[in-house]
């Protein structure tokens, strides 16, 4: 858009309009409607027709249109989540063996594994007896020895139902067990 001396501008990043006075190169002076003269290059400014560019941003709707459209209430959308749920703390147990250990030098693998399933086995005989209902293992992805021994541990508890926690909070690698509270000794 060619500018000329005389035409009405807008400054694009500032509140400012005004008319051209002078064009030097990409330099151009404008006169603001307040009498000052200002210098922007030819980039910064944008031509007006008989108002300024503020005015038109409203032709097609009205203020109050705007500001009700920009105050509007939106609806907070929240997750349903059960009561039981909502406060009842989830134990976590993590089983990695740098959590469980100093040291790992020296020892075999059925050495580790037999320290990650005591771990587990302790942890869930504490829940039980807290009667905590909810715990989750954190046994990592691996080749998933792990997970296989520690399904065999909770299907020797009769108050004890398990499955893959969430996925979104801990991923592949963990398992979530369900005790249940109310198990008649008769069964």
């Amino acid at each position: 858009m060619k500018l000329k001396i005389g035409d009405k501008v807008d400054v694009l990043d500032d509140t400012l309009s005004g008319i051209i006075t002078a064009i030097n190169g990409d330099i151009i002076t404008i006169e603001t409607t307040d009498g000052f003269d200002l210098d922007f290059n030819a980039i910064e400014l944008v031509k007006t027709k008989s108002s300024t560019l503020r005015n038109n941003v409203f032709n097609s709707a009205s203020i109050n249109e705007v500001l009700s459209d920009k105050t509007e209430k939106k609806r907070h959308i929240t997750t349903r989540v059960k009561a039981k749920e909502r406060y009842q703390p989830t134990l976590e147990v993590d089983l990695h063996l740098h959590h469980l250990v100093d040291n790992e030098r020296g020892m075999s693998n059925y050495d580790k594994l037999t320290i990650q399933i005591d771990t587990a086995r302790q942890q869930l005989e504490f829940a039980i007896k807290k009667r905590i209902q909810k715990i989750v293992f954190i046994h990592g992805v691996g080749e998933g020895v792990l997970k296989m021994e520690l399904e065999t541990l909770f299907s020797r508890y009769d108050n004890v139902k398990y499955y893959e926690a969430d996925y979104k909070k801990y991923g592949l690698g963990a398992t979530e067990v369900y005790i249940l509270q109310n198990v008649n000794a008769n069964n």
